[in-house]
C-alpha cells in the first residue's frame, strides 16, 4: 500500500509542477501580448506626433528584454 502512495504522489507532484510550468508559459505569452501591443501604441502615437521616439525605444526594450528571458512564441501566435 506505501508503494501505491508513494506513486500517486509523485504523479501528484509532477502534474503540479506541469501544470505550473503551463502557467508560466501562458502568462509569458500574455505579458509578451502586451510589451507588443504597447510597442505598437508607443509607434502609432509617435507617427501622430503625440507620441515620442523615447517612449517608442523603451516600449522596444521593454519587449526585448522580455524576448531575450522568454523567448518569442507569442509573436507566432
Amino acid at each position: 500500500m506505501a508503494g501505491f502512495l508513494d506513486r500517486a504522489k509523485e504523479q501528484a507532484q509532477r502534474g503540479l509542477t506541469q501544470g505550473k510550468q503551463k502557467l508560466d508559459e501562458v502568462q509569458a505569452q500574455r505579458a509578451g501580448g502586451d510589451l507588443l501591443k504597447r510597442l505598437g501604441a508607443a509607434y502609432y502615437a509617435e507617427r501622430r506626433g503625440s507620441g515620442s521616439p523615447e517612449a517608442t525605444q523603451q516600449a522596444l526594450q521593454a519587449l526585448e528584454s522580455h524576448i531575450a528571458t522568454n523567448g518569442d512564441a507569442f509573436l507566432h501566435h
